[in-house]
């Protein structure tokens, strides 16, 4: 049996990885990424997602990089797209990597408490799931944040778009859990 604060520290590892990956492509590239509006941000967390699916399913690969890989892409674009949802899309790149990892940290700190609430509703449910099923879960939701997009943002009686980009995250950190 788990309990939630070994949920908590695993939850904290997979992001360790994932902002050190971020944090070294801020490196490279600086925040290059503050110029994509929201649809090519979820665009990109949808080919992730296809890709991963993609490997689940076809038993040949051609590229020889694995779902992990995927799963964090998945973690960092959706962070960026709450950043682009909180600051807005610029013209020009306009963030220090330290402010751009302040804001990272922020928006983990966001979804990882989301996570724990819901968690403690559903008791870990998560854990019975197969990683594949998370991955449909991450499709459906993109496919959602498509339609609340293509809506101009406006929805009757759904979360916004910034609660599935939250969802992906945790369902994406579940998945690296599980296969880790």
């Amino acid at each position: 049996m788990y309990y939630m604060q070994d949920t908590s520290k695993q939850y904290d590892a997979v992001i360790a990885t994932c902002k050190s990956l971020f944090e070294k492509k801020m490196s490279d590239y600086g925040c290059a990424w503050r110029i994509l509006r929201l649809p090519s941000l979820t665009d990109q967390i949808f080919i992730k997602a296809q890709r991963i699916r993609g490997l689940q399913q076809n038993a040949v690969r051609k590229v020889d990089e694995g779902e992990a890989s995927e799963f964090i892409g998945i973690i960092n674009y959706s962070i960026m797209a709450l950043i682009q949802l909180e600051k807005g899309v610029v013209e020009q790149p306009d963030l220090s990597n330290k402010e751009a990892t302040e804001l990272y940290e922020k928006h983990v700190a966001i979804t990882k408490k989301l996570m724990e609430d819901k968690n403690h509703d559903y008791g870990e449910a998560w854990r019975d799931m197969r990683v594949s099923s998370l991955t449909d879960l991450i499709l459906q939701k993109l496919l959602r944040v498509k339609q609340i997009e293509d809506n101009k943002g406006k929805t009757l009686v759904s979360e916004g778009i910034d609660a599935n980009y939250q969802d992906m995250i945790n369902y994406a950190v579940f998945a690296l859990i599980l296969l880790g």
